[in-house]
């Protein structure tokens, strides 16, 4: 077989895995808003069926830990297509269907079957599945979906009695094992729209060259903490670990490896790197992107010795500012709005012990303070 000039270019500019491809993959990008990892299946969760989603992760790779850097939907799924935290966005950033779109790339968002009739099969495409407000309290659920939680009680979801500081959200947790019922039917019933999408890839024979990724813009607290939704469920703000880390699965055929799962911290600042490296697209000039690439680890290769990954996120959002490494988590509130709070996540993973003031933590308070004051100035 003769490759044309324009073939042998694009292989030398892909990395080395996708050069069995010969071209670029396909990426269908599912992003939902209000779906933090711990309300998944895949992620453990007992009582919030999501088979769909489970599959995509058994047959790829999921990313234990994928933190936002907002604890609120539109907030971070701006990070998440930039590569910006807010601090450094503008009205002009562009977006991942920019970058593709000016590397060749047939870039869609709406009617997502129709999208992919419509594929010849020359170009590569970008096909984004947003789902926002996915559990918006008003929203009509199919009531096969509402039928299989009638009888659930979801004591299992450890939710507790509503927070002296609750307040988005805070009518719902006054009769909370319904609305639970309502919300856990929402999933399932979005969770079940993957099924058609995926069926279509295979229909159309696109599966095998096509990235499919599925991420959440943020996660709701659905009673822990005594609060109901993301990071503005409370006052203060919180960035608690069910609103923080949203699901992150890779899956394609041949490509990724299946039933795999990947230890690393990694960001919603991350993404656009990685995109940029699996296509070969350029970053976004002059705009200082604080992310890297996590693609060796995506394909299970090791990171170059010179740069090995570093297990250290960061997170901001009016005026609160978070540092994350795989042990602590450091959360500053500055300007009058409240206690700043240090907790340690293997020891209190579920963060009810505040240990900003101990003295016995200081040296790891002072440390993480260092290191987001870095961030910001860089």
């Amino acid at each position: 077989m003769r490759l044309t000039r324009r073939e042998v270019l694009l292989a030398a500019a892909l990395p080395a895995f996708a050069k069995k491809t010969l071209r670029r993959p396909n990426i269908v990008l599912v992003a939902a808003d209000d779906i933090g990892a711990w309300m998944l299946g895949c992620y453990g969760n007992p009582v919030i069926r999501t088979p769909n989603i489970d599959l995509l992760a058994r047959s790829g790779t999921r990313f234990l830990s994928h933190i936002g850097c907002a604890p609120a939907a539109e907030a971070n799924r701006a990070v998440l297509l930039t590569g910006r935290p807010q601090h450094q966005q503008g009205s002009q950033d562009p977006r991942i269907p920019d970058l593709l779109a000016g590397a060749g790339y047939v870039c869609g968002s709406a009617n997502p079957l129709e999208f992919l009739d419509s594929q010849k099969g020359d170009q590569p495409f970008f096909l984004a599945v947003n789902q926002v407000n996915l559990l918006a309290p008003n929203d009509e659920i199919p009531a096969k979906y509402v039928e299989m939680y009638a009888q659930a009680s979801f004591d299992a979801l450890g939710w507790e009695p509503v927070a002296p500081n609750a307040a988005r959200g805070k009518e719902l947790m006054a009769n909370i094992v319904p609305n639970l019922r309502r919300c856990a039917a929402a999933i399932t019933a979005f969770d079940d729209q993957l099924r058609p999408l995926v069926a279509k890839l295979d229909q159309r024979g696109l599966r095998e060259n096509t990235l499919i990724v599925f991420t959440g813009a943020n996660g709701f607290l659905l009673g822990r903490h005594g609060l109901w939704s993301d990071g503005l469920a409370s006052e203060p703000l919180n960035m608690y670990e069910e609103v923080m880390v949203t699901p992150m699965i890779w899956n394609w055929r041949g490509q990724i490896p299946v039933e795999a799962s990947r230890p690393e911290l990694v960001s919603a600042c991350d993404f656009v790197p990685t995109l940029c490296e699996l296509t070969g697209v350029a970053p976004p000039p002059g705009r200082n992107l604080s992310g890297r690439s996590y693609l060796p680890a995506a394909i299970n290769e090791p990171f170059p010795k010179k740069q090995p990954w570093r297990n250290l996120v960061f997170g901001e959002f009016q005026g609160v500012e978070m540092a994350r490494d795989t042990r602590y988590k450091l959360v500053l509130r500055g300007q009058g709005k409240g206690p700043s709070e240090l907790f340690d996540l293997r020891a209190d993973p579920r963060e009810k012990a505040n240990q900003y003031a101990n003295p016995a933590f200081v040296t790891v308070r002072d440390r993480l303070s260092a290191e987001l004051d870095a961030w910001r100035k860089k």
